[in-house]
């Protein structure tokens, strides 16, 4: 799982909070955390490969996606699986070695291997799903902006800069303030640890607030969009934008249902640490609630490597095809997000305006927009990634 408490917990000299729930059934969960991750990593590796179908071509030419978005999707999916190999790795080796998280909380402990690997394995797990967390909203953009103003491919590289950057940063600056001035005698207080879970929850609020309302302008600029310049919204067109609206909605119930219970959790230690016994019987409730989604949050963190594959693509099947002759036979034509040339050949509208014709729709494009066009082929992709 995907907690500061975690990393807290590498402190000998830990808070009550922090220590109750992490040495409650260790080896439960430690087994629990194992098993899910082990399972989403297995199951997103295999959504991801190619399979035997590939995708499906319309027309003349390989029907284009848009890069940036499709390039996201995927990075998402590979932080999500990098974050539950850190997991697998710290559950597996504080279920093999147990004397590790005995040495870890002896104060001025001469041993400090227990320690280096206790931040290490919690700063990777923390980097690459606070990464997949701006990814997700760098998503959120990206999609607006291909409907609004056609961004070109050049934003992936502003958004490497983006998610990577503030990622790094913020994990770097949180656990250089929490282990201040050292692992084996970190500060203790709320005041000092507060900024260390600020920089973890930043990124998960931001998804949480922001995704919605970028995905609701997204969804209403699609409407104007396929009204086109007649004004006309038909049952097609109507039900093409529900299908975007419906992949909106899938990964952002992925995402609440993955990391809600963190920031529930979290507010239930915080509430125990500003008390002076958090054993004293009437704070019972709050202990066997902050124990529940202590041990929800160590199956559901990892298990979003492979429920944001299925909102992303739906399921893919176990046909995996690891023919390098198939692939680039299904490879796809290199086509940017970015506004095509209106004097040049665009094998686009050809293959759009054929899928119109397979799915019995109307001639919606043929006073489209470049951004439209665009669009559809957005929509297009989406659909034919989740019905391969």
């Amino acid at each position: 799982m995907a907690s500061p408490r975690l990393e807290t917990f590498c402190c000998p000299n830990r808070d009550p909070a922090t220590e109750f729930v992490v040495t409650f059934q260790p080896v439960l969960f430690g087994a629990l955390s194992l098993g899910s991750a082990a399972l989403s990593l297995l199951f997103a590796i295999l959504q991801i490969l190619p399979k035997r179908k590939g995708y499906r071509r319309l027309g003349q030419y390989p029907l284009p996606r848009p890069a940036s978005s499709s390039r996201i999707l995927f990075i998402i999916s590979i932080c999500d699986i990098m974050g539950c190999a850190g997991i697998i790795v710290r559950s597996s080796v504080w279920l093999g070695l147990p004397n590790i998280i005995d040495s870890i909380s002896v104060a001025n402990s001469t041993d400090v291997w227990p320690e280096v690997f206790c931040v290490g394995s919690a700063m990777w797990i923390q980097l690459f799903f606070s990464a997949s967390f701006w990814w997700t909203f760098c998503y959120a953009v990206d999609v607006f902006l291909v409907v609004k103003t056609s961004a070109g491919i050049s934003t992936i590289i502003l958004y490497h800069m983006i998610t990577w950057g503030l990622a790094l940063l913020l994990c770097v600056e949180g656990v250089a303030m929490l282990y201040y001035p050292s692992i084996s005698d970190c500060e203790q207080g709320l005041q000092h640890a507060i900024p260390h879970y600020a920089t973890t929850y930043a990124p998960m609020l931001l998804v949480l607030v922001a995704n919605p309302i970028f995905f609701n302008r997204t969804v209403s600029a699609v409407t104007s969009l396929l009204k086109g310049r007649q004004g006309i919204y038909t049952e097609n067109e109507r039900r093409l934008a529900n299908e975007i609206k419906r992949r909106f909605f899938k990964i952002m119930l992925v995402f609440f249902i993955c990391w809600v219970p963190n920031i529930i959790n979290e507010s239930l230690l915080f509430y125990l640490e500003m008390q002076t016994d958090i054993n004293d019987s009437s704070f019972r409730n709050i202990r066997n609630a902050a124990l529940i989604t202590w041990f929800i949050m160590g199956i559901l963190n990892p298990m979003q490597a492979f429920l944001n594959t299925l909102a992303f693509h739906g399921w893919t099947g176990f046909d995996v095809d690891l023919s390098l002759q198939r692939r680039r036979e299904l490879a796809w034509d290199s086509v940017s997000t970015s506004v095509p040339n209106a004097t040049s050949h665009n094998p686009v509208v050809g293959s759009t305006l054929l899928y119109q014709n397979v799915q019995g729709g109307g001639n919606i494009l043929e006073n489209a927009s470049p951004n439209t066009i665009m669009f559809y082929n957005y929509i297009i992709y989406c659909r034919i990634a989740e019905l391969d």
